[in-house]
């Protein structure tokens, strides 16, 4: 059961890195809840947005699979809270920034869904 739910998890979370890396809003739009919340700490006060706004950014970026960016994603770690409720970290590369996101999933009519995406970032220096 906790293999079966780590390897779902994982299955969103290639997604999530897919959606990002391709600006593929639809692959996004599978792996957020619809009423997810997104906030960056970076930001004072933090920038807190619903996934319509977020899609909608992220729609009009061009992807760093068009530039031929390499690819840095990665899992760092998946805490099972509850068999409905996880917290993970992961970390991505979208030039010229490097993203360190905490995402709380839960689960919701057989699917993890992203309900929380908050996250800092560094520039990356060339």
């Amino acid at each position: 059961m906790v293999k079966d739910t780590i390897l779902d998890i994982h299955s969103q979370l290639q997604k999530y890195f897919d959606g990002l890396y391709f600006c593929d809003v639809n692959q996004l739009r599978d792996v957020f809840h619809p009423d997810a919340v997104y906030i960056n700490a970076n930001d004072d006060p933090l920038l807190k947005m619903d996934m319509e706004s977020y899609f909608a950014i992220v729609e009009k970026r061009v992807s760093p699979a068009s530039k031929n960016e390499l690819r840095q994603d990665t899992i760092v770690s998946i805490n099972l809270i509850h068999n409905q409720l996880a917290i993970v970290h992961v970390e991505c590369a979208i030039q010229p920034k490097y993203f360190y996101d905490a995402l709380t999933l839960t689960y919701e009519q057989q699917q993890w869904k992203i309900i929380t995406k908050v996250f800092h970032y560094e520039t990356l220096s060339s």
